[in-house]
């Protein structure tokens, strides 16, 4: 063989070599994109409470919009019980690969973890955040057997009849439960809560005269109001419902400084890639901005909070800390 075939033998063959590599890469590079893809398989959000209730409300009204935008079934998961602790402890405990996401509310997050030491889940340690979905006032509500037209009234009517009033709450420990017993803490006034299984079964009850007075969403008990079954005494924000601005905060009512809410989250398992929270923020983030989205939300009471990742992980340690604090003032236990 001369020495220039050797030649070009040797460059055929460092040539087919680049390009072999070349190929070695790229079908690598197309694997490896293949396989971090998300999302590849249906997404299952779990939603802590029975259908019907604002968190379910809520993850429902952007289901659809984001099942089209990832191109991916998004299945919702109703998993109720133990205030919201079992569908979160779900959660908590699954791979953290982006396909099983839990929307979470203050009781889930902060009035578990303020009342209860021995949870299952870390509110901060066990979850990766994604992005705030909304918040609302709750709605101080009474039956109209109770003889009482404002807050003022309330307050003296229970203070002359110590023990005769009860106040119903979707379940002990809940955060509607904790507007309660600081509503009777800071009023100093003797009422007994009742819990149940969620707040339909209560606001059935409360319906029914059965108990007096009841904390819970405007989405709630709107349509019990304005049909009159039930009557709206007061707001829980220092600011008033954009969706009943007739209705006085327990603030201006003459309980200075109350102020609670009731919001709600996505988040995932902890150690949920960054790139996969990013994404789901983004294109929540999205479905909330949609104008009838929005207009639907606020009409039942619920204000969407555009945010980040970082931010909402910030607001949660400072929620963590409040309901501490709260529950260590009002010396509430849980047996």
């Amino acid at each position: 063989m001369s020495i220039w075939a050797s030649l070009f033998y040797m460059s055929n063959t460092i040539i087919l070599t680049i390009i072999s590599n070349i190929a070695i890469i790229l079908l690598s590079t197309i694997s490896n994109a293949k396989n971090e893809y998300y999302p590849t398989k249906p997404i299952r959000i779990i939603v802590p409470y029975p259908p019907g209730g604002p968190a379910d409300l809520i993850a429902r009204s952007i289901n659809d919009k984001l099942s089209k935008q990832l191109v991916q079934t998004v299945v919702i998961d109703n998993r109720p019980g133990a205030a919201s602790a079992i569908g979160a402890e779900i959660v908590a405990r699954s791979q953290p690969n982006g396909y099983t996401l839990l929307v979470a509310t203050v009781t889930t997050l902060a009035a578990n973890p303020a009342l209860n030491k021995n949870l299952a889940y870390d509110p901060l340690l066990d979850f990766s955040t994604i992005a705030m979905l909304g918040a609302s006032p709750y709605l101080l509500a009474i039956h109209p057997s109770v003889p009482v037209k404002n807050l003022s009234q309330l307050i003296s009517y229970a203070k002359d009849n110590p023990g005769k009033l009860n106040f119903a709450s979707a379940g002990t420990g809940s955060s509607a439960h904790l507007a309660g017993e600081m509503f009777k803490y800071m009023a100093q006034i003797d009422i007994m809560h009742v819990p149940y299984k969620g707040s339909g079964l209560a606001v059935i009850d409360l319906i029914g005269g059965q108990v007096g007075l009841m904390f819970s969403s405007i989405s709630t008990f709107k349509n019990h109001i304005d049909s009159g079954r039930l009557r709206a005494l007061a707001i829980s924000t220092l600011k008033r419902s954009i969706v009943m601005a007739d209705i006085p905060t327990l603030d201006e009512s003459g309980l200075k400084g109350y102020q609670t809410r009731s919001w709600n989250c996505m988040v995932a398992p902890q150690n949920t890639p960054n790139k996969i929270t990013l994404r789901l923020n983004l294109e929540i983030n999205k479905i909330l901005s949609h104008q009838d989205i929005s207009t639907k939300l606020k009409e039942q009471g619920i204000e969407t909070d555009i945010g980040t990742p970082a931010a909402l992980a910030i607001y949660l340690k400072e929620e963590v800390i409040r309901f501490k604090k709260l529950v260590n003032a009002i010396k509430l236990k849980i047996d």
